[in-house]
């Protein structure tokens, strides 16, 4: 039987949830509460967390309790990521956590409608399912994976619709980060308002 999820956002497939170190982006190196959300139609063949993508394999949880579990930990910052977080109503869920005092921040490919109340918003572009134009402008951070040399055409695109005070971050796909580094590096120093995001959590092996 199909799960059916509430358009308020009071329940959520929760794929999984735990207290960790960002390892990538402008908040790298900070303790965060993790909760990553099942469902994802993008469809990036590079994904690693591909077992996110079918929300009917994650069990519909109460969003009260995801704020009661990330309340626990030391660390006053929620991460929200998936999947692709904002296919669903996300209101409820900051609301509670910004209750508690938790900053909120959401890594999202823009493909669906903006919602919920963020401290951080990491808009992460993806060829597979454009983002909507009209969420560039609220984004404090625009990563860009980069899979291959067209990648950094395309990531000019979204640098022009994003606000001035956006940081810009370039980061090598992990399976060619070998290959793709050396060119970022050298687009980085050409073209000095982008910086470079590495995944520090693998290579700290950190989960």
């Amino acid at each position: 039987m199909k799960q059916e999820i509430p358009d308020d956002g009071t329940l959520l497939p929760l794929m999984e949830e735990f207290y960790t170190i960002q390892g990538e982006g402008f908040n790298t190196g900070k303790a965060a509460y993790f909760i990553r959300l099942g469902g994802c139609d993008v469809g990036c063949h590079w994904c690693d967390v591909k077992e996110s993508w079918d929300a009917e394999m994650h069990p519909l949880t109460a969003s009260d309790v995801i704020v009661e579990n990330a309340d626990r930990f030391p660390g006053r910052a929620v991460v929200i990521t998936g999947g692709e977080p904002l296919i669903y109503n996300l209101d409820y869920l900051t609301n509670k956590l910004k209750e508690r005092g938790i900053l909120t921040f959401i890594e999202t490919s823009g493909a669906y409608p903006l919602s919920g109340n963020w401290d951080w918003i990491c808009l992460s572009p993806k060829k597979f399912k454009a983002p909507r134009p009209d969420i560039a402008p609220f984004a404090n951070e625009l990563k860009v994976i980069v899979f291959n040399k067209s990648d950094f055409k395309w990531a000019e695109e979204y640098a022009a619709m994003v606000s001035p005070t956006c940081k810009l971050y370039l980061q090598p796909e992990w399976s060619k980060s070998k290959e793709i580094t050396p060119m970022i590096i050298d687009y980085v120093m050409a073209n000095p308002k982008w910086e470079i995001s590495l995944q520090t959590h693998k290579f700290l092996n950190i989960p």
